[in-house]
Order: structure tokens, then C-alpha cells, then sequence
């Protein structure tokens, strides 16, 4: 289980998170939710190793790895995919499968990556950058196939996209939390992240102010409240 427990952290004097404490249990999927500027993405980068918090701990499979770099997490199994498109434009799609893989068998990581997105193998020799934002999204996306990590830290995967190509990105997170991965899921589509999440957090202002399941939401009024966000 991934585990952070009163996490607090910001950015030089600037307090974002207050003790939040949220669980991503194996194999399912967590949906963090929220107005823009409540946190999410802060959070996100406490539980990959790329903010350290000021006070709290971050835990994976009951070991404290709180203030561990994120070369130490993604070790653990931890895949962080940020917002933007998280690739290298200047390098061919292949190459940047290459670095995905990190040293491991490059065919069978490229092999992976089409296996996700077949539209990939036809852009295999191209510059990333030459892509459609989409496509340079799925090419960012695959990194959660081509490592084989135990969780999967999503945030924002479908900002900015067009509709067919988010129904694409929303087919594969299903295959991915299909595959046993489980998936902590920061999205603007909050109707589509609930269909997905076993879980939900609400979060506002630096603070978690709802935790349960999907059902127990009281629909209309709360989502309204907290979320402001495209359903």
C-alpha cells in the first residue's frame, strides 16, 4: 500500500499541504479531486519523491521512505506521468521508449508501448515533438506499460485534449488498473475518474475533506462545491 500520513509540505514559506493523509490501497483506483490550486498536483509530488515534505510520512508496502529521491521510489514500483506532455521532443518516439525503459530490453519495451497505443509503431522513427499533443500524451502514457510499476501517479493525463483522443486515454487507464496497477488519479473529467475509482478524496485548500467511496458522495451540491471541474 502507498500511504501518506500528515503530509504537510509548500514551496519555500509557502504552506500548500495540511496534514493530509490519503491511502492507495494495491490494485485500485484512488481519484484525488479538487479546484485548481487545492493541492493535487503538490501531493502528487510528495508521493512520487519530488517535493519532500516538512513534516508527515510517506510510506510504500509498510516502509517509511519518506524524504527517498524519486529514482529510489520508481524503483519501489512508483510511475509518476505529470501534466504536460512528459516527453523529449527532440528525440525519435523509440528513443524516448528507450529512456522509458531505463535500461531494460528495448524491443520489448517498444513492443509494450505499441501494444497501448498502435499509433506509436507508425510514428516509431519520428521526432516526439513532430507528434499531435495527443499522441506525444499517449507516448507519455506508456511509461506506465513499460516499466511494469505497482502504482501509477496520473495527474491531469487529459487536459487540453480532444474528445476522442481523451475517450483513447480513458480506454487505456481502464486496461492499465485491468492489469493489476493501481492508479492515484488527478482529473479534470470528474464524472469519468468516479466510473474508474474504487476511492475518492476531495481535496480543498491543502486539506482532505471527504474520503470513501464513489457512492457516498452527495452528488450534485458537493461536486459543485469542491470541484468546479468538467464533468
Amino acid at each position: 500500500m502507498l500511504e501518506l500520513l500528515d503530509i504537510c509540505a509548500g514551496y519555500g514559506d509557502t504552506r500548500v499541504l495540511r496534514e493530509v493523509s490519503l491511502w492507495v490501497p494495491p490494485r485500485s483506483v484512488v481519484a484525488l479531486l479538487g479546484t485548481n490550486g487545492a493541492g493535487k498536483t503538490t501531493t502528487l509530488r510528495v508521493a512520487s519523491g519530488l517535493l519532500a515534505p516538512t513534516s508527515g510520512r510517506l510510506l510504500l508496502g509498510g516502509q517509511d521512505l519518506t524524504g527517498s529521491p524519486p529514482h529510489a521510489l520508481a524503483r519501489r514500483g512508483v510511475c509518476h506521468v505529470p501534466e504536460g506532455r512528459g516527453v523529449f521532443p527532440h528525440l525519435t518516439v523509440r528513443d524516448n521508449i528507450l529512456v522509458q525503459a531505463a535500461g531494460g530490453d528495448v524491443d520489448e519495451a517498444v513492443e509494450k508501448a505499441v501494444s497501448a497505443f498502435p499509433v506509436l509503431g507508425r510514428k516509431i522513427r519520428q521526432p516526439a515533438g513532430s507528434m499531435s499533443g495527443g499522441q506525444q500524451q499517449m507516448l507519455a502514457l506508456a511509461r506506465a506499460y513499460v516499466t511494469s510499476p505497482a502504482y501509477v501517479l496520473l495527474d491531469e493525463v487529459s487536459m487540453g485534449l480532444a474528445p476522442v483522443v481523451v475517450d483513447e486515454i480513458f480506454e487505456f487507464l481502464g486496461k492499465l488498473a485491468g492489469s493489476g496497477c493501481a492508479l492515484l488519479l488527478v482529473e479534470q473529467y470528474v464524472t469519468r475518474a468516479l466510473e474508474l475509482a474504487d476511492y475518492v478524496y476531495l481535496m480543498n485548500r491543502g486539506r482532505i475533506d471527504f474520503a470513501g467511496e464513489p457512492g457516498e458522495l452527495d452528488s450534485a451540491r458537493l461536486m459543485e462545491q469542491y470541484l468546479g471541474a468538467q464533468t
